[in-house]
């Protein structure tokens, strides 16, 4: 039996990995392919969109997963990265330069992606019966 935790988990880590994959081979891609650069994916829309579904998801999958096992450390982890990753949407190329905005997006990126391994790790390996996120893949 799948979960909405455990679901929302494989989500997140998925989103943070697409993000990070964005960050870093976008520029290389852009450079080999030019015919990418027509589909605008560098602009800050994207940024946008990748946060209004980053956090809503990793908001529940964590909190679910945290209410069950009970190491609130990993929401904490969690917390880290959203922040990180809205303080490199909120701040932006203009006042952190590009860089800054790529290497912020990309450690935030990876504590969620990080958090939510653990959370998904501790939900599958839950003995107990009543848990919301059993080991069922």
């Amino acid at each position: 039996m799948r979960t909405a935790q455990a679901i929302t988990d494989k989500l997140a880590i998925g989103l943070s990995l697409a993000c990070a994959i964005h960050c870093l081979a976008l520029p290389v891609l852009l450079v080999l392919l030019p015919g990418i650069a027509a589909l605008q994916l560098d602009n800050e829309s994207f940024h946008l969109w990748m946060i209004i579904a980053v956090l809503p998801s990793s908001i529940y999958a964590l909190t679910l997963g945290c209410k069950q096992h009970k190491r609130y450390q990993l929401l904490l982890l969690g917390s880290i990265g959203l922040l990180l990753m809205v303080s490199a949407l909120l701040l932006g190329e203009a006042l952190i330069g590009e860089l800054g905005e790529k290497i912020l997006t990309t450690v935030g990126g990876g504590f969620v992606a990080v958090g939510h391994w653990f959370n998904y790790r501790l939900c599958s390996t839950q003995k107990d019966k009543s848990c919301a996120c059993p080991n069922d893949e």
